[in-house]
C-alpha cells in the first residue's frame, strides 16, 4: 500500500504495547509522523525509565512501516512527553482515504459500565462549552444520577478551575490485578481531565494522534466504575482531533453550545455538518449568553449579544433548542472561585441549567425511541462491548 498517514497510523495500530497489551496509537504512544522524500521520521513518547525495554517495539515499527511503498527509511525517536521533538516538521503529503477510522483499544481496562455518553460540543473557544458541561453534570448529580465528568479538551482543561480542583493531581488503584487512574471526586462527580495529570499550567502543544490517544487513556483506562451519565467536554473546533474523537469515543449524543453571534452560529453550523458526518446524533443547541440579566434586576433581560440567535438556528437545523443561559456576572465568578452556577439555588442561571437537564433527558429518550437502542458501554478487562 501507498504511503499516507492514514496508512501509517493504520500499521501502527497493529503493534502493542508489550506492557499493557495496547497498541501504541490508542495508548498515546504515538507522539508525530513526519514523512518527506522517502524518509519517515516517527515520534514516540516514552517514559524515560522504560525506554530500554521498548526497544524490541522501536524495530518492530522500523520493519512494518518499511513495507509500506514509497518509505525508503524509517526513524524512530524515542521521546519523553515533557521533552519537545527535536525533528521540525518539513514536509507531510495530504492523507489519503479516510483518516478517521475508529481506533479502539485492543483491550479496555477496568470495570466500566456507562448507560449515555454525552458530547458537549462547540465549533469556536471561548463560548463558555465547559462552563456547560460542568453545570450539566451537577445539575444531573443532583438529581441523583451517576455521573462522570471526562475534560477531552486536552489543550485548554478548564475544567479543574472550574470545579474547584486546582493543583490536585490523579493517583492510580489496583484493579482485578491491573494498574487504572482513578477519578477525583467533585459535587458527587467522578472528573478527569490532563490537568491531573500535567505538572504545570503552561501549554500542552500535542498534535492530532497524541491528543488522540491521551483522551483514549482517559477515557478507557480510567476506573468510572457504573454511571447513568459521562459527559466529555470535547475540544472547541471541527477538524481532524474532533472528528476522530467522535468516531472514537462514539457518543449517544452531542449538544452544541453557541451564543446568539452571527459568527458564533456559523461555526455553529459547521459543528452541525460534522456530528452528521459521523453519524453522532445531535441532542439539540444550546444558547450560552442568550441575554444578560443584572443581579439587582433579575427580570430584566438584555441581549446584548443579538436576540435569540440560537432559537432561529435551532429551527434552521431542526433542532430543538435544549435551553437558553443567561450571562450574569456570578456565573464568570462562581466559575473562578470553583462553585458552579446551578449549586446557586433559584438564580436565573440555576434555574436555566435545570431546565437543560430536563431537555437532554428527553433528548435523548427521543434518540433512543427513534434510533437503534443506546447500549450500555461496557469497559471491561481485555474486551470492549
Amino acid at each position: 500500500m501507498p504511503y499516507s498517514e492514514s496508512n501509517a497510523l493504520k500499521v501502527l495500530s497493529g503493534i502493542k504495547d508489550p506492557r499493557t497489551g495496547r497498541d501504541i496509537v490508542s495508548a498515546g504512544k504515538l507522539s508525530d509522523l513526519i514523512y518527506k522524500n522517502g524518509v519517515l521520521q516517527v515520534i514516540l513518547s516514552i517514559e524515560p525509565a522504560l525506554a530500554e525495554g521498548f526497544e524490541p517495539v522501536r524495530k518492530l515499527v522500523e520493519n512494518a512501516l518499511s513495507q509500506i511503498d514509497g518509505v525508503d527509511k524509517v526513524l524512530v525517536l524515542l521521546t519523553s512527553h515533557k521533552a519537545s521533538p527535536k525533528i521540525k516538521k518539513v514536509e507531510k503529503k495530504p492523507p489519503q482515504g479516510n483518516p478517521h477510522k475508529p481506533r479502539r483499544p485492543q483491550g479496555y481496562q477496568g470495570d466500566s459500565k456507562i448507560k449515555s455518553v454525552i458530547a458537549i460540543s462547540s465549533a469556536k473557544g471561548g463560548v463558555g462549552k465547559s462552563t456547560v458541561a460542568v453545570n450539566l453534570a451537577i445539575a444531573l448529580a443532583k438529581q441523583g444520577k451517576k455521573v462522570g465528568l471526562l475534560d477531552a479538551d486536552i489543550h485548554g482543561p478548564s475544567i479543574p478551575i472550574i470545579m474547584g480542583m486546582r493543583g490536585i493531581r490523579a493517583s492510580t488503584e489496583e484493579v482485578e490485578g491491573r494498574r487504572l487512574i482513578k477519578p477525583n471526586h467533585q459535587y458527587n462527580i467522578k472528573v478527569m481531565s490532563i490537568g491531573f495529570l500535567t505538572d504545570n499550567e503552561g501549554p500542552i502543544i500535542w498534535r492530532g494522534p497524541m491528543v488522540q490517544g491521551a483522551v483514549s487513556k482517559m477515557l478507557w483506562d480510567v476506573n468510572w466504575g457504573k454511571l447513568d451519565y459521562l459527559i466529555i467536554d470535547m475540544p472547541p473546533g471541527t477538524g481532524d482531533v474532533q472528528i476522530g474523537l467522535s468516531q472514537d469515543i462514539k457518543p449517544n449524543g452531542a449538544v452544541i453550545v453557541s451564543t446568539p453571534q452571527d459568527l458564533a452560529l456559523a461555526d455553529a453550523r459547521k459543528g452541525e455538518e460534522m456530528f452528521r458526518k459521523v453519524n453522532i446524533p445531535i441532542l439539540g443547541i444550546v444558547e450560552n449568553m442568550a441575554y444578560f440579566t443584572p443581579a439587582e434586576l433579575p427580570n430584566n433581560k438584555y441581549y446584548i449579544f443579538g436576540k435569540e440567535g440560537g432559537v432561529a438556528l435551532a429551527e434552521k437545523m431542526g433542532l430543538p433548542l435544549l435551553a437558553q443561559i443567561p450571562l450574569v456576572q456570578s456565573i464568570c465568578e462562581s466559575g473562578e472561585a470553583g462553585r458552579p452556577a446551578v449549586l446557586q439555588e433559584d438564580t436565573p442561571q440555576a434555574l436555566a441549567f435545570k431546565e437543560l437537564v430536563s431537555s437532554v433527558e428527553a433528548a435523548v429518550e427521543k434518540r433512543n425511541a427513534e434510533a437503534e437502542p443506546t447500549k450500555t458501554l461496557k469497559i471491561t478487562h481485555g474486551q470492549h462491548h
